[in-house]
């Protein structure tokens, strides 16, 4: 397995997270954040941060496949969202696209704005692969 997760007994139970990734590849894969763009520019799934969430994930595995990186790989994840709060449903909708992966280190970032003013969420992520 090219990473492993460890989530000590001593702190709080990850949900949706992992507390640490051990990377084990021999090579790193930057994504930049990915949003809920389709093609042309257009919003999937305006005011719906579910909907977003698996809109910005159906987008990485897409960036993802094009490089030959699985769910697996995946060492690190930051979200930037508007909702940090609402966490659970980020979580909800990740585990639907990746038909419940384990997850990575991961960061949930609170902000004021995206590059669009639609946007709820924006996904950023490092792979380790042989």
């Amino acid at each position: 397995m090219p990473r492993e997760d460890v989530n000590p007994a001593s702190l709080n139970e990850a949900s949706g997270f992992s507390h640490i990734t051990i990377a084990r590849g021999s090579r790193l894969v930057f994504f930049a954040g990915i949003v809920a763009l389709d093609k042309k520019w257009r919003v999937i799934g305006e005011g719906d941060l579910a909907e977003q969430t698996k809109a910005a994930m159906r987008n990485l595995e897409l960036a993802m496949k094009e490089v030959g990186v699985g769910w697996n790989d995946i060492v690190r994840r930051t979200i930037y969202t508007l909702e940090p709060t609402e966490w659970e449903v980020i979580a909800d909708a990740i585990d639907e696209v990746t038909q419940g992966a384990p997850h990575p280190a991961q960061s949930v970032v609170g902000v004021s704005n995206l590059a669009l003013p639609e946007l709820l969420i924006e996904v950023e992520c490092t792979a380790s692969i042989d």
